[in-house]
């Protein structure tokens, strides 16, 4: 009876959260998106219940532009119980994700929403703008140090909960807060005689690590001149920010009515070449990416990197004479100077940059031997098959064997310790099922790659038809390392 009495008062969580994008129209308050969030679980608990209401609504209200918050949390019943059993107190539990400004009333933030000056840009500087069809786009770039883009991201760090598994909030300070750079995406409208109205669409942090560089000394002497040298780098004004250094993107979101258009690629391009262009970076790299930010970025760096002369030229060395299958495996099967020369150009983690590298020479590879995705049949799902019928001459199955030698050498060196602990039988299965895999996984990337080949540019044909699905970017969450 108590279990029914419970259920009776029990909400699920993510149901009863409603996120609304919202923009002043006149003398109305216009609902332009509204959406649930994907996680409440580090909010309200692992089983997404709150207690003590019937007919719940959290209804947490942003202004398209500046993102000012408005929390509104009613319902129908609640329940009357003294005590530790008593309902979930919903706008408490929320006050450490959300800024006091969420909590004024809602004729306070209707009048701020109409008092938004009329001339309003995102805070930061501009950074890039792409205009797509009728749609513009903006990508705008500020630090933490600055007190505008510190609001923002004091007014939507919410949404790292709610939409990213696993994801916590930044945290920073004075000391470290011109390291974090944000860049904010925005669709921009254009509206004759008015001032441009701007949509918050999503946004990604950057965090900079320091890099230290191995530059062996000429001689003893010159070792020692160096040492002395780097204990003077807190003399006078030494400027920290031109040291060398990793910029590392942390969090990545496309709020959810914004997904599948094909603009977490223009964010993600964005941010990389602005680093690109930074002089102090050596290396971007990622936290922890979830399986679609993964999928988007293997296929923005496809086609960056296909821009690249040095990478372009880069080939199978298909005159190499192979030895036995249990002989020793060439190191030279793709020039190892010219691919690290492209790497270091690129600006790309050793891994990543591995990855791609496979993935486009399987997109060279002749059509008899290059792998694809077979159709399901009746007895399972998809599976990595030649593209084409033609029997493959021994040329081109030479070339396929080069190609499965150099993803089995860095499947061999990432996992050298879980494969050494296996006979050698067992060790050649496991690492040829490992390279199916990895070749059936290329073969769903470069199919999902065409749509994007509008926005990102131009490449090389990976596959034979289109991708059914639209490309769709979600977050990044944090953290771990490339």
């Amino acid at each position: 009876m108590s279990d029914v009495a419970d259920d009776a008062w029990t909400a699920d969580a993510k149901e009863a959260f409603n996120v609304s994008i919202v923009r002043a129209e006149g003398t109305d308050v216009k609902v332009l998106h509204k959406f649930h969030p994907a996680h409440v679980y580090s909010i309200f608990g692992d089983d997404e219940q709150i207690y003590g209401y019937q007919g719940l609504d959290i209804g947490l209200s942003y202004n398209a532009s500046d993102m000012r918050p408005n929390l509104r949390v009613k319902h129908t019943k609640k329940l009357k119980v003294a005590g530790e059993e008593g309902p979930t107190d919903v706008a408490e539990v929320l006050k450490q994700y959300l800024p006091e400004v969420a909590y004024q009333k809602w004729k306070d933030f209707e009048t701020a929403i109409h008092n938004v000056r009329a001339n309003w840009t995102p805070p930061g500087k501009l950074l890039t703008s792409v205009t797509r069809g009728d749609d513009i786009f903006e990508v705008w770039e500020g630090t933490l140090a600055d007190p505008a883009v510190h609001q923002l991201i004091d007014r939507i760090q919410i949404f790292v909960p709610l939409f990213i598994e696993g994801g916590t909030q930044i945290s920073y300070d004075s000391s470290d807060a011109d390291r974090w750079t944000i860049f904010f995406l925005y669709q921009k409208k254009d509206v004759p005689d008015q001032p441009a109205q701007y949509t918050f669409n999503g946004y990604c942090t950057t965090y900079r690590f320091f890099l230290m560089l191995p530059t062996p000394p000429s001689s003893p002497t010159q070792a020692t001149s160096s040492a002395l040298e780097d204990l003077e780098l807190g003399k006078d004004d030494f400027d920290l920010s031109s040291l060398p250094c990793r910029s590392r993107i942390s969090q990545f979101i496309i709020l959810p009515p914004f997904q599948g258009r094909g603009i977490g690629p223009l964010l993600y391009r964005a941010v990389y070449d602005r680093f690109l262009h930074h002089t102090p970076t050596v290396e971007v790299t990622v936290e922890d990416p979830n399986e679609a930010f993964d999928d988007m970025r293997d296929i923005a760096d496809l086609y960056h990197l296909r821009s690249l002369p040095e990478f372009a030229a880069l080939r199978l060395n298909t005159s190499l004479v192979l030895p036995s299958p249990d002989g020793w495996v060439p190191q030279n099967i793709v020039d190892p100077a010219a691919a690290e020369a492209a790497r270091r150009k690129a600006k790309m983690a050793p891994r990543q940059f591995a990855r791609v590298l496979e993935m486009h020479l399987m997109a060279r590879l002749p059509d008899a031997v290059r792998p694809g995705i077979a159709p399901p049949d009746d007895d399972g799902p998809a599976v990595a098959a030649a593209a084409a019928a033609a029997k493959p001459t021994k040329e081109q199955r030479h070339e396929l064997r080069l190609w499965n030698l150099i993803v089995g050498q860095r499947i061999t060196r990432q996992n050298k310790d879980a494969l050494g602990e296996l006979e050698i039988p067992a060790r050649i299965k496991k690492l040829d099922e490992t390279v199916s895999s990895v070749a059936f996984d290329y073969a769903r990337l470069l199919l999902k790659a065409e749509p994007y080949a509008e926005f990102l540019g131009g490449g090389e044909r990976g596959a034979k038809r289109k991708a059914e699905e639209d490309p769709e970017t979600v977050m990044a969450k944090r953290p771990k390392s490339d």
